[in-house]
């Protein structure tokens, strides 16, 4: 069996943190949300991947190499537009052959991996399974529609759903995808939809299935889903630091801190936190929960409450932040205040803001 991690996309919703740069390399956690996925396929035992780029595509292949550091095998495949999901995999055939495959949104979290995805399809001999999960607001999403266990339709993004159960971004497909594809037309949106290929499989009888997650899910569409997304990966973050370097801060709850950072006096840190390598942290400083620093920041004089500081960045004499996304090397200045207020922030890559 083969992977297809998806990372292409303009990332229109995470604007301005996209502008620079790819939305799958914006970290969770302080890892790249792409990573994610291709740890998933990798622990399912599918060594042998492709990555779908699109024109936005700074940083992935400079990260993940020809993916021998992650123990599987890579191979890029460009979509010079984003004319939807069945259209990556229209463009993908040559490389998936007669092989099944995973099909993984690199823009999705998915805590329990897609071992059950792959042991179900396998076990069952099916030629598509899909998975799901309910949701608040299914028109936001591809909907698959159940009588009892039987799935019976799907629907790309509905504006009246008839039912509350999402399409998370990871599907298991047999060969017979392509021929699907190749009998469906645009969409409205003048895109391939996903949907109508699975429906197009239902209609001809192949045997289609839906699986419910079992744990969390997250898409990763909008800064405030980053920040929730964080949240969820903290909540299981372990205790990892060198206890030599925490003498001047105060600790509560799990917390990770890398290789070289280094604590002023007067630091408070409240976990589930993350702290990248290099970073110089006090005086005078606040991390409340659910915080991520990349490495190599600089903070001082400020309060922080879950947020998420990407590389390189410094923030001094900011007073409080709170749900924010800093974009890597920004910079906020600012006095402090007696009575801290909570200040938040979405800024882009290399932006400066002065309070």
């Amino acid at each position: 069996m083969k992977g297809l991690l998806l990372a292409g996309g303009h990332g229109t919703r995470l604007r301005p943190l996209t502008y620079t740069g790819n939305k799958h390399m914006l970290p969770i956690a302080n890892k790249p949300m792409l990573l994610y996925g291709l740890e998933h396929l990798r622990n399912a035992g599918i060594k042998d991947i492709g990555i779908v780029l699109g024109p936005v595509s700074e940083g992935v292949v400079e990260m993940l190499g020809d993916g021998s550091k992650f123990g599987v095998k890579l191979t890029y495949i460009n979509q010079p537009e984003p004319k939807g999901l069945a259209h990556a995999v229209q463009i993908s055939e040559e490389f998936i052959a007669d092989d099944s495959f995973v099909m993984y949104l690199g823009d999705n979290l998915l805590k329990q991996g897609v071992s059950d995805f792959v042991d179900t399809f396998n076990k069952k001999k099916l030629d598509c399974l899909v998975g799901i999960c309910p949701v608040d607001d299914p028109s936001r999403f591809g909907i698959a529609e159940m009588k009892g266990d039987k799935l019976v339709n799907l629907v790309e993004k509905p504006k009246e759903p008839k039912s509350n159960l999402a399409l998370i971004g990871v599907y298991v497909f047999g060969a017979l995808i392509f021929d699907a594809v190749k009998r469906i037309k645009p969409s409205w949106r003048n895109e391939l939809e996903i949907t109508d290929a699975i429906q197009m499989m239902l209609s001809l009888g192949r045997k289609v299935e839906a699986l419910q997650v079992t744990g969390w899910w997250k898409d990763t569409g909008k800064p405030e889903d980053l920040l929730e997304a964080n949240q969820l990966v903290l909540s299981d973050i372990k205790p990892s630091f060198d206890a030599g370097i925490t003498k001047n801060a105060k600790m509560t709850g799990s917390v990770s801190i890398g290789k070289g950072t280094s604590f002023a006096e007067h630091v408070d840190i409240l976990g589930p936190l993350i702290i990248g390598e290099g970073c110089q942290i006090g005086p005078n400083v606040r991390l409340g929960p659910y915080t991520a620093i990349g490495n190599d920041c600089r903070i001082r004089d400020v309060e922080i409450d879950n947020s998420i500081i990407m590389e390189g960045s410094t923030i001094e004499g900011a007073q409080r932040i709170v749900d924010s996304l800093i974009g890597g090397n920004s910079k906020i200045v600012g006095r402090k205040d007696e009575q801290p207020k909570g200040n938040k922030f979405i800024l882009g890559e290399r932006s400066y803001a002065q309070l």
